[in-house]
């Protein structure tokens, strides 16, 4: 493959809708960062302090917490844009497009975000919350000032492969409309036969998810080294 090879697609035409499709992809993968990151944050502290030992300990809301991530999680995200339809019209007005597209990822990738935060979290030396509580420590305060700082490198890391993962959902949001370089490279590239565009919006992402990967590696081990 050459440049030359790249150049045969009219990109005078293709041009402006590539540049939306990058857009596009950028808005769906930061909102559902943002949204899912708080979301499953609290769902994963949830975890984390209500399982047996926790300074939260509730086998019942741990039980419940649990049940949902492990319902969740494991379908296939393709799957889950199909089963979630129902729910995304009654919230979204409609199942096409990027913010229907955008809805069922914040939903996959909350639960997926709360099982990374709590085995992340898991690792902590209890002894560290331990003599927090002895100190007279309230919950809030030993989540505030012992849990998230002690976890906080680990956090970043696992946030940044989220990203990765996320941007590959918005990918296959494409197959719904969805909008973003996945609908750019199947609408433009697969059903048209220009094998071209479909390579350019696949180093388009590649080059994305480098330059995540290096940032949240960089950011992570600038949090450890303190």
């Amino acid at each position: 493959m050459t440049v030359t090879t790249l150049a045969q697609a009219n990109w005078d035409r293709l041009g402006p809708s590539l540049a939306e499709a990058i857009v596009d992809t950028l808005i769906m993968v930061s909102t559902t960062l943002i949204i899912s990151g708080i979301l499953g944050l609290g769902l994963g502290m949830l975890l984390y302090t209500t399982r047996t030992g926790g300074i939260l300990q509730n086998r019942f809301v741990y039980f419940i917490v649990n049940l949902l991530v492990n319902f969740v999680r494991p379908i296939p995200f393709i799957i889950l844009l199909a089963f979630a339809q129902p729910l995304t019209v009654m919230v979204m007005g409609g199942s096409i497009g990027r913010g229907p597209a955008t809805f069922v990822m914040v939903i996959a990738a909350t639960f997926s975000v709360a099982r990374v935060v709590e085995q992340n979290l898991v690792s902590i030396d209890p002894g560290v919350i331990e003599a927090a509580r002895s100190m007279g420590a309230s919950p809030w305060k030993i989540i505030t000032s012992v849990i998230v700082p002690e976890a906080l490198g680990p956090l970043i890391l696992g946030y940044t492969f989220l990203f990765i993962a996320i941007v590959d959902m918005s990918a296959m949001a494409g197959y719904v409309g969805g909008g973003g370089l996945g609908d750019f490279a199947i609408v433009y590239g697969y059903r048209a036969f220009e094998w071209e565009v479909t390579v350019v919006a696949t180093l388009i992402i590649i080059v994305l998810v480098q330059a995540a990967q290096f940032f949240g590696n960089w950011l992570s081990s600038k949090v450890m080294r303190r």
